[in-house]
């Protein structure tokens, strides 16, 4: 086997499309003797080269000798001083190489088409994320709403013995606070551990107000939802409940 072949590749791709890393290989297979090996000496984030390898022109014309001419161009644009404008200079381009097929797009817009790719994905499982949020509320206030009323006989214990409405209030809210912010406080920090990898290796900022206020919605409807099935209990016949008890 030949020696490998030293490339760059886009850092996206490179961890998302080939599975690899800086130092690793790749092996491509082109029909000859023995298939071409790459290695991998360097990353480029966030680039325009999406999907492509990057290699000295030595190399490139000694293993593909078939392929003539060049497909991509780089040029850096005039300047704004100069009172001309990028996108003038790429009408000019393709108007004039139109028989080659020659199409000019800025680093902008190819970066933006790459982006908009990535936003779908995250906007997809943004709202999938959203939706599953949104279940696991209505779960947590069927639950909380469902534990407080299966304790009316409980309860009518209480109010038996000497405990007015506010202090059973309280004590039923005191319990579902627990029992609502430790379920939170345990699901985010598996969630923190999850993210976290990707979250420093891009390094990313920390949590958004968004986040913040959807955690303390889930914890308001917990609490909110204990509340109101305390009202609910405490207004029934308590009579009847405590006569079972």
């Amino acid at each position: 086997m030949t020696d490998a072949i030293p490339v760059i590749a886009d850092a996206t791709s490179l961890e998302y499309v080939l599975h690899a890393g800086v130092g690793d290989t790749f092996s491509m297979d082109t029909g000859a003797t023995e298939p071409i090996v790459f290695r991998f000496v360097g990353a480029i984030s966030d680039s325009i080269l999406q999907g492509q390898l990057i290699m000295s022109g030595e190399n490139f014309t000694r293993l593909f000798p078939s392929h003539q001419g060049y497909r991509n161009f780089l040029m850096q644009g005039p300047s704004i001083a100069s009172g001309e404008r990028a996108d003038v200079v790429a009408e000019v381009l393709e108007r004039e190489l139109a028989p080659f097929g020659f199409d000019a797009v800025s680093s902008a817009d190819r970066l933006a088409a790459f982006h908009r790719v990535e936003n779908t994905y995250l906007s997809t499982f943004q709202a999938l994320g959203g939706l599953g949020l949104l279940l696991g509320t209505i779960g947590l206030s069927a639950i909380m709403f469902r534990n407080v009323l299966e304790r009316r006989r409980e309860l009518a214990l209480l109010g038996a013995v000497g405990y007015d409405a506010r202090r059973i209030s309280t004590m039923i809210t005191a319990e579902a606070s627990l029992l609502v912010v430790a379920g939170v406080a345990a699901g985010t920090a598996c969630a923190a551990i999850a993210v976290a990898p990707a979250w420093f290796g891009h390094q990313g900022s920390g949590p958004g107000i968004g986040l913040v206020v959807l955690l303390g919605a889930v914890i308001c409807a917990g609490l909110l939802s204990s509340l109101i099935a305390v009202r609910a209990a405490l207004r029934g016949r308590l009579l009847d409940a405590l006569g079972a008890e």
